[in-house]
């Protein structure tokens, strides 16, 4: 236990220090979209599903955040499928003409070898609707040892605008044995960065003078009203 606690603690502070210009500039873009009638959508396939899923419905979290669901990539449906179907050049269409994606919203696709087919093919429809893209990724993997799979050849950072780097090593583990990296750091720092990003977007809009629309936790009495209220503005395009 204190192994993996040492060296998550390490990650985490080399992503505080290396990540915030990243944070600051990604949530001030969020902030003006979410202005414009935006709402931020976070697409991921099999584990990165999960970390779009974690700022969904949130208590004490942004309301407009919408997860993209398709469940033939979300591991319940049956993970191996799934991440076959990550792969496949022709799965996104299957898909691609049930997306809302409009030019005010945010889209952070989640995909930390930044190099599968279908997160690749949503960051391309994001970007073609106008929407700003961000990724939330390792950049650990690169395209000399870790190539692209996509038929343009390019890679997740290629397409977004702007990158959340988990720093993350390639193989997903912060311990090693016998050659075999295991204790996985992807799902923690995603979930931390992903969360901080958000409560920057809201302290900026404090600073503005701005109600930023955060949930209230269910288990505290009087929170209804306000929950509802929040669900009621925002659910023409979020289904809570």
């Amino acid at each position: 236990m204190n192994a993996y606690f040492k060296e998550i603690e390490s990650l985490m502070k080399k992503v505080i220090r290396e990540e915030q210009r990243s944070v600051e500039k990604i949530a001030a873009e969020i902030m003006k979209r979410l202005s414009r009638g935006g709402i931020v959508q976070l697409f991921g396939s099999g584990h990165s599903h999960l970390i779009a899923e974690e700022p969904f419905f949130r208590a004490g979290g942004l309301v407009p955040v919408r997860p993209i669901i398709v469940e033939t990539l979300m591991l319940h449906n049956g993970a191996s499928q799934a991440s076959t179907n990550e792969k496949d050049p022709e799965f996104t269409q299957t898909f691609a003409g049930q997306l809302d994606i409009r030019s005010e919203d945010v889209v952070i696709i989640i995909s930390t070898s930044g190099r599968n087919v279908v997160p690749i093919d949503v960051a391309y429809i994001a970007k073609e609707s106008g929407a700003y893209v961000v990724s939330l990724q390792s950049l650990y993997y690169n395209a000399s040892e870790q190539p692209s799979k996509h038929h343009s050849g390019n890679r997740l950072e290629d397409v977004a605008e702007a990158v959340l780097n988990t720093h993350v090593t390639v193989g997903d583990g912060l311990l090693l044995s016998e050659g075999t990296p295991y204790a996985p750091a992807s799902g923690v720092i995603g979930n931390m960065l992903l969360h901080a990003t958000f409560s920057r977007v809201i302290g900026m809009m404090i600073e503005s003078g701005i109600e930023p629309p955060i949930f209230k936790s269910a288990n505290l009495d009087g929170s209804s009203a306000h929950n509802e209220q929040m669900i009621a503005t925002y659910g023409k395009r979020i289904k809570f």
